[in-house]
C-alpha cells in the first residue's frame, strides 16, 4: 500500500524512477540545513524507507543521501551562526541605543553615573553591571545591578588596569586572571572594564561581568558607547561650569557687603562641589580673618577663626603668598601646619587663592573641604578656577564701592570733629582700605614743618617730638619734589633696600628705633597728599611681616585716598572750610548730596507754604565708565569735570546742581513746571551729548518729578525720579518724566 501510494505521488509529481534519489537528497539537505544533523538524519532514514518501498534503493544511495545531509549540515549551521549573532547584536545595539536615549535626558553627572548600570542591566546576563570610582588607593562602588555586597576594591585589579591604561580591558576567561576580583556568591566568566572620562581624565570605570563571553562586536559596541558617555559627561560638566558662574555672578551683583559675598560664594561653591564646609580667608595685615565660614558648628573653632591665622602660619599664607592652589588628601597626613582648620577632621582638602585685580599675591583664599575621603577631578579644579576668578573680580568691585563709602563716610563724619580726630579717622580709614596695610603715621604739614599727628600701631608720644622740614621729609620719600607734588606713591622693600637706614636720614634713629619700630617695617608704602601745588601731609602704611604685602593694587587705592584725603586735610583747618567740604563736590566743585538733601528740603518747604511749582532731576551718565576703564581714571575725573563745567553753563539762574557721587548728578528748579523742566534737561542731554573722549562720547539718562503731581516729600519726589531715570535707562531713551505706560 505504501509502495502503491508512492507511486501514485511521484505520477502526480511527473518524477521519473531515475529522479527519485535527487530529490530525496533535496529533501535531505534541506532539512539538514535548517534543523540540523540530526533531523538531517532523521529525514535520510524516512529517505531510506521510502526509496525501499518503491524497490530502488541501494548501499550507494545511502551514502549518497548521509552525504547530502552532511554537506547541507555543515553550511547550514554557518548561516544559523550568522542569523543567531546578527539577531544578538540587533538586540545588544537596541539596548544600547535606548539606554543613550535615556542617558541624553539626565542633567547631572551623578544621576548619569547612578543610571548607567540600570540602563545596561540586561547586558549582565547571570553577572552584574557597575559603576565605580576612583577612591585613594582603591575604587568605591558607585551603584551596582543587581546590587553586590562588594562595594571597595583594590586598584591593582581589573578595573584599575582600565583606568591606569586609558582603554577598555576584556577578560575573556576570568578563572586563568590573576588580577581578576571575584564577587562574592557570583560565578563569573567573562569581564570588560570600560574607562569613562571627563575634560580627558579617566573619572569612573564602568564594569561588566556575566557567565559567557563577550563577542567581539558586544566589545567593540560597548566601548563606543562609553566613549559616548564621556562625551555627555563633558556636556554636564560644561552646563553645571556655566550654571554655577551665572548663579555667582548674580549672587554678586545683589551684595553689599565682602561678608555677604564670601557667604554667598561659599553657599554656592559648596553645593556645586558636594562639599561639607568651608572658609574664605582675607589678608588683613599680619593676620587672615576669616571673611565668611559655612559648615562650621563647634563653638571653640567659630571662636579660632574669627580670632584668625598668625601671619605665615599654615597653607592658606603660603597659597596666599604663592597664588598656587594647593588639593591635599587625606588632610590628617599633610605636613605642613594648617591652622585651626585641623580640627575639622578634613579628609579632603583645596586651598584655592582669590586673585582680585592688580594683585601681586592674592588677598583672599577660598578653603573647602570635607570629611569623608575623594579624589579631584580635573572638571572640579577648572570649575574652582573658573569660580574663585569671577568671585575676585566680585570682591575687587566691593572693595572699590567701599573705598568710594569710606571717604565718603569720612567728609560726612569728620566735619564736626577736631583736627586730632579727624588724622586719626583718616588714617585708620587708610589702613583699612589700602590692601597690604597693617599699621601706619601720617606726617601733618604745619607752619613749615611736618609732624607727626596720627599713628595706627606705633607710639605716636615718641613719634611726636620729631620735627622735619620738607627738604629732609623728601630724603624719606625719595622719589623727587615733582612726583611728590603730583601725588605719586612710593614703595620701599625690606631687602631691596634697608627701610631703617633712609629713616635715618630724616629722623634720629633712637627715635624711629623705638617709637617708628623701622627696624620691623618690611614693606612700606609712603603717599604724598599734594593740595595746590603744594604737600600738605604724607601718609606713610606699613607692613611688619610682608615684604611683598602691597602690589598694584595697593598703588591704585592710595592714590585714589591721595586726592580727597588731602582735600579733607586741608579743609579741616578751619571749621568754615569744613563746612565748605561738607557741602561742596572736591572734584567738580559742585555742590555734592549733603548740600543737595539740605537745600531741596528748604526749596520744598518754600515751594509748599508759597504753592509755587518745583521740579527735581536725577541725572546718571551714560559711558562714562567706558571712558574711565579705557582712557583711565585721570581721564574719566577730567570727564566729570567737564560734564559739571557744561551743566553750570546751562543752568538757568535760581537753579541748583549737584554732583551726587560717581556719575550721577542732579538738579532742583524751583517755580518749575514739569513742561518747563523738561525742555532744561534737554538742553543739559544735548549739551552732554557733546562731550568727547577720543572716540569715545558721553549721554546722561534723566528722571523728573514735580511736586504734588509726583508727591509731597523728598522721599516721594526723589523716589520717582530715581525710578523714572532707570525707566529712562530701560527704554533707552535720555528723559523719562512721565510715570510708566502713561
Amino acid at each position: 500500500m505504501a509502495a502503491l501510494g508512492l507511486g501514485w505521488l511521484e505520477e502526480g509529481l511527473g518524477i521519473l524512477p531515475a529522479h527519485r534519489l535527487p530529490w530525496f537528497m533535496i529533501f535531505v539537505a534541506t532539512v539538514a540545513s535548517a534543523y540540523g544533523l540530526a533531523w538531517g538524519l532523521l529525514a535520510v532514514g524516512i529517505s531510506a524507507l521510502a526509496m525501499l518501498a518503491l524497490s530502488s534503493f541501494g548501499p550507494w544511495d545511502l551514502i549518497l543521501l548521509l552525504l547530502s545531509a552532511g554537506i547541507a549540515h555543515s553550511l547550514g549551521s554557518s548561516l544559523r551562526w550568522a542569523h543567531r549573532r546578527a539577531r544578538d547584536l540587533a538586540k545588544n545595539q537596541g539596548l544600547l541605543t535606548e539606554a543613550l536615549q535615556t542617558l541624553t535626558g539626565i542633567e547631572e553627572r551623578g544621576a548619569l553615573l547612578q543610571t548607567l548600570p540600570r540602563c545596561l542591566a540586561r547586558l549582565g546576563e547571570g553577572g552584574h553591571v557597575g559603576v565605580w570610582v576612583p577612591q585613594g588607593k582603591s575604587f568605591r562602588c558607585l551603584n551596582c545591578v543587581p546590587p553586590i555586597s562588594l562595594q571597595e576594591i583594590s586598584a591593582q585589579g581589573i578595573v584599575g588596569r582600565a583606568l591606569r591604561l586609558g582603554k577598555p580591558v576584556y577578560i575573556p576567561d576570568v578563572r586563568r586572571e590573576p588580577d581578576h576580583i571575584a564577587t562574592p556568591g557570583l560565578a563569573t566568566l567573562a569581564e570588560l572594564a570600560l574607562p569613562l572620562f571627563e575634560r580627558g581624565e579617566g573619572v569612573a570605570v564602568l564594569n561588566l561581568e556575566r557567565t559567557k563571553p563577550f563577542r567581539p562586536e558586544e566589545v567593540e559596541g560597548l566601548a563606543r558607547f562609553a566613549d559616548t558617555v564621556s562625551l555627555l559627561l563633558d556636556r554636564l560638566t560644561d552646563l553645571e561650569l556655566r550654571r554655577l558662574l551665572s548663579e555667582l555672578a548674580a549672587e554678586l551683583q545683589e551684595v553689599g557687603t565682602l561678608k555677604e559675598a564670601a557667604e554667598r560664594a561659599l553657599s554656592l561653591i559648596l553645593k556645586g562641589l558636594r562639599l561639607e564646609a568651608g572658609v574664605i580667608w582675607e589678608a588683613r595685615g599680619a593676620r587672615m580673618q576669616a571673611l565668611g565660614c559655612r559648615g562650621v558648628t563647634e563653638p571653640n573653632l567659630l571662636s579660632a577663626l574669627q580670632e584668625g591665622l598668625p601671619f605665615g602660619k599654615g597653607l592658606v599664607w603660603e597659597v596666599c603668598r604663592t597664588g598656587t592652589p594647593y588639593y591635599t588628601q587625606p588632610y590628617e597626613e599633610e605636613p605642613r601646619e594648617v591652622g585651626e582648620l585641623e580640627a575639622m577632621g578634613w579628609s579632603t582638602f583645596v586651598a584655592h587663592p582669590v586673585v582680585t585685580p592688580g594683585a601681586g599675591q592674592s588677598r583672599f583664599v577660598l578653603v573647602v573641604g570635607e570629611k569623608q575621603q575623594r579624589s579631584w577631578r580635573k572638571a572640579e579644579q577648572e570649575l574652582l578656577f573658573l569660580f574663585c576668578h569671577t568671585l575676585g573680580i566680585g570682591l575687587e568691585r566691593l572693595v572699590e564701592k567701599a573705598r568710594f563709602a569710606g571717604v565718603n563716610q569720612l567728609t560726612q563724619e569728620l566735619l564736626d570733629r577736631s583736627s586730632e580726630e579727624l588724622y586719626q579717622r583718616l588714617l585708620q580709614k587708610a589702613v583699612d582700605q589700602v590692601p597690604g596695610s597693617e599699621v601706619g603715621s601720617l606726617l601733618v604739614l604745619e607752619g613749615g614743618k611736618y609732624r607727626f599727628k596720627a599713628a595706627v600701631g606705633y607710639d605716636l608720644a615718641g613719634l611726636g617730638t620729631f620735627v622735619a622740614s620738607p627738604e629732609e621729609t623728601l630724603l624719606w620719600y625719595g622719589l623727587g619734589e615733582e612726583q611728590a607734588k603730583q601725588g605719586e606713591p612710593r614703595l620701599l622693600i625690606a631687602g631691596e633696600r634697608s627701610i631703617a637706614e633712609v629713616s635715618y636720614q630724616t629722623a634720629p634713629p633712637e627715635v624711629m628705633d623705638t617709637a617708628g619700630r623701622v627696624r620691623e617695617i618690611q614693606a612700606n608704602l609712603c603717599l604724598p597728599m599734594p593740595y595746590r601745588g603744594e604737600v600738605i601731609a604724607y601718609l606713610n602704611l606699613d607692613n611688619l611681616h610682608d615684604p611683598q604685602a602691597f602690589g598694584q593694587d595697593s598703588l591704585g587705592a592710595a592714590r585714589f585716598f591721595a586726592a580727597p584725603l588731602a582735600t579733607l586735610l586741608h579743609e579741616s583747618r578751619t571749621h568754615q572750610l569744613l563746612e565748605q567740604a561738607a557741602l561742596t563736590d572736591s572734584l567738580t566743585g559742585l555742590p555734592n548730596r549733603r548740600a543737595f538733601d539740605r537745600i531741596f528740603l528748604e526749596e520744598l518747604e518754600r515751594a509748599a507754604r508759597y504753592g509755587h511749582p518745583l521740579s527735581l532731576a536725577v541725572l546718571d551718565l551714560k559711558g562714562f565708565k567706558a571712558v574711565n576703564d579705557r582712557l583711565g581714571h585721570t581721564t574719566g575725573d577730567q570727564a566729570l569735570i567737564e560734564v559739571a563745567e557744561t551743566l553750570d553753563r546751562e543752568r538757568r539762574g535760581g537753579d541748583h546742581l549737584f554732583r551726587w557721587g560717581g556719575d550721577e548728578f542732579a538738579a532742583i528748579f524751583p517755580h518749575t513746571t514739569r513742561a518747563e523742566a523738561l525742555k532744561v534737561v534737554s538742553r543739559y542731554a544735548q549739551a552732554i551729548g557733546g562731550i568727547r573722549f577720543g572716540e569715545s562720547s558721553l549721554g546722561v539718562n534723566i528722571g523728573l518729578a514735580t511736586h504734588l503731581e509726583d508727591g509731597r516729600t523728598p522721599d516721594e519726589l526723589l523716589i520717582a525720579a530715581d525710578t523714572r531715570m532707570y525707566q529712562a535707562k530701560a527704554l533707552g531713551v535720555t528723559v523719562a518724566s512721565l510715570p510708566e505706560g502713561a
